[in-house]
């Protein structure tokens, strides 16, 4: 059987995950298997400041990335849209705000 392509940003890495930087922050990192798979998602013409903001109806400007080659990680920070544990907290940990990351579709010229 023939291997697929991969073709959302999940398919590279070991793992996609977020997390609560605190009760006003969210964190998310992108493990990445190889070198090739770290150069397609730290290409700031594919995943940049304001990617994140459309995926999380953020302000891009608030949106902080760190690009850690030495590691073949991607981690992503931004305000929460309100405090961790406030009434209006749909998610304690922020353990669900990975998902549209790992979902996102690769640039066609990544699949080749």
């Amino acid at each position: 059987m023939a291997e697929s392509r991969p073709a959302v940003l999940g398919d590279l890495t070991h793992e996609v995950r977020s997390k609560n930087a605190g009760p006003f922050w969210t964190t998310m990192e992108v493990f990445l298997r190889d070198e090739d798979g770290y150069h397609i998602a730290a290409d700031e013409s594919f995943l940049d400041e304001h990617v994140v903001a459309r995926l999380y109806g953020v302000p891009a400007e608030d949106v902080q990335m760190f690009r850690i080659p030495s590691l073949n990680v991607v981690k992503i920070s931004f305000p929460r849209p309100v405090s961790q544990a406030s009434l209006r907290d749909r998610d304690v940990h922020s353990g669900q705000h990975h998902v549209p990351l790992a979902l996102l579709p690769l640039p066609e010229h990544a699949a080749d």
